[in-house]
């Protein structure tokens, strides 16, 4: 009994010693990135002198250079490039669109859906039918959609706390309103921009075409004039719109994920994924989406080094292309990794913007996830309390294959959508002090990874 006794305090003195240890290691990466932070800097060149990176574009392989350029010159034990073939999809000439009543025509704000087709050079014009759902639209039938441009009208539910879910129960019309539309025999498709504020910036995104579906074109419009086009159809119901665009879809291009990793001293085999996409959409200097995630992830590594430590294991940072319209980076990322027998034991992405840090969401088991309960306190001083079951990140998500626990940074989501996909979504936007909290916050959970496992 005795033995018993002294046994368990001797694990209560460790569990505390450990705690204490962890207590100062995560004060000093907080201290290091707000004192001497560089993220807030390497998003301004990012932004401001590279600007738009849409997958294939010029602006993307002049981010490739630059961020394999910073890693090294940031010292880390190893920076190289994935080669990636991506879509290249283009807007061409800035869209027009107005709607007609009689003899006067209002115009409204639009962007062409990324991979959508062109119109004709003279553009489409034809009536609308409104619709909010798919099923609505359905219910309508050939006889009354042949012909017409389909305005699908269901905004982002602003009852919803947490916007991404919001988000996600109004994003289908958008990636699939095209195809729905042309079953059905319409000209044209326009989305309300999935936006939770009321401006006049439309928000583009991605869209998909179904096999053996005709190809329509598809634009989003802005929330205030899809409501203007909408309260001008109840009045009017036998208005035109109108609406060219110039988009098309060029051959695959190749490009790059950028990986930089800084080696493990104990289980280099072991391998821990800090990262952001390095693409954006080609209306803006993409800033929350996703500057922030990448030089918050290459910020990760700089702190370490910073601060002398040296991991346990290997942590990388990287940069992955194409996650806007294919994905492909974090698919051939998590093939390559497979391919080479790597053992990924945690992946953390950053993409939904560079506010202020709330927590975590976590993909992995029950048991991997009570792995990270007595962490909790150690994380919650600095206001990361939502940590939890939840989502990780699209592109870290092929790497769940391969039996990797997966880690969504949790930053405020209010004002997310705002920015999101919009020409709004710049510099300006981003609060240095919120950019490099979350920075800290990743770092802390890098470490804590690498120090005790899952």
């Amino acid at each position: 009994m005795k033995k018993t006794i002294t046994l368990l305090f001797s694990l209560v003195v460790a569990t505390v010693q450990a705690q204490n240890a962890d207590s100062v290691a995560i004060r000093s990466i907080y201290n290091e990135t707000l004192a001497h932070g560089k993220s807030y800097e390497w998003l301004r060149h990012l932004t401001k002198q590279i600007g738009p990176r849409l997958s294939g574009s010029t602006g993307a392989q002049k981010a490739v250079d630059w961020t394999k350029q910073l890693m090294e010159q940031q010292g880390f034990d190893r920076v190289f490039l994935q080669e990636v073939m991506v879509p290249h999809w283009v807007r061409g000439a800035k869209e027009e669109a107005y709607f007609r009543i009689g003899s006067k025509k209002t115009t409204v704000p639009i962007a062409a859906l990324g991979g959508s087709v062109a119109t004709s050079p003279k553009g489409v014009e034809a009536g609308v039918i409104e619709v909010k759902s798919f099923p609505e639209l359905r219910a309508l039938g050939a006889e009354k959609v042949k012909g017409k441009i389909v305005f699908f009208n269901r905004p982002m539910d602003p009852t919803k706390i947490n916007t991404f879910e919001a988000y996600s129960g109004a994003v289908e019309q958008r990636a699939n309103g095209a195809t729905e539309a042309a079953k059905l025999g319409a000209v044209g498709a326009i989305v309300r921009s999935m936006a939770s504020n009321a401006d006049d910036s439309p928000h583009t995104g991605g869209m998909r075409y179904a096999t053996g579906v005709p190809l329509i074109p598809t634009a989003a419009v802005s929330t205030n004039g899809a409501d203007l086009l909408s309260k001008s159809l109840k009045e009017n119901p036998g208005l035109t719109f109108y609406f060219k665009q110039n988009c098309e879809s060029l051959p695959d291009a190749k490009s790059y994920n950028v990986v930089g990793e800084l080696r493990g001293s104990e289980k280099p085999d072991e391998i821990i994924v800090v990262g952001g996409h390095l693409d954006s959409w080609d209306l803006a200097e993409g800033a929350h989406d996703d500057g922030s995630g990448c030089v918050q992830a290459i910020e990760v590594l700089r702190v370490m080094k910073a601060l002398g430590y040296k991991p346990k294991r290997t942590i990388r940072a990287v940069m992955f292309m194409n996650e806007e319209n294919g994905l492909r980076g974090g698919v051939k990322y998590a093939d390559l990794a497979k391919q080479n027998n790597e053992k990924h034991i945690a992946a953390v992405e950053s993409d939904n913007g560079g506010f202020t840090p709330r927590g975590f969401g976590i993909v992995g088991t029950p048991a991997q996830r009570a792995k990270v309960d007595p962490w909790k306190p150690l994380l919650a001083p600095y206001g990361l309390a939502e940590i939890g079951a939840g989502s990780g990140g699209a592109d870290i998500g092929p790497l769940a294959q391969l039996g990797t626990v997966l880690f969504g940074f949790k930053p405020d989501s209010q004002r997310y959508f705002d920015y999101h996909h919009a020409s709004v979504d710049t510099f300006e936007t981003v609060s240095k002090r919120e950019l490099e909290l979350g920075a800290a916050s990743m770092a802390a959970l890098v470490y804590l990874l690498d120090t005790h496992g899952l």
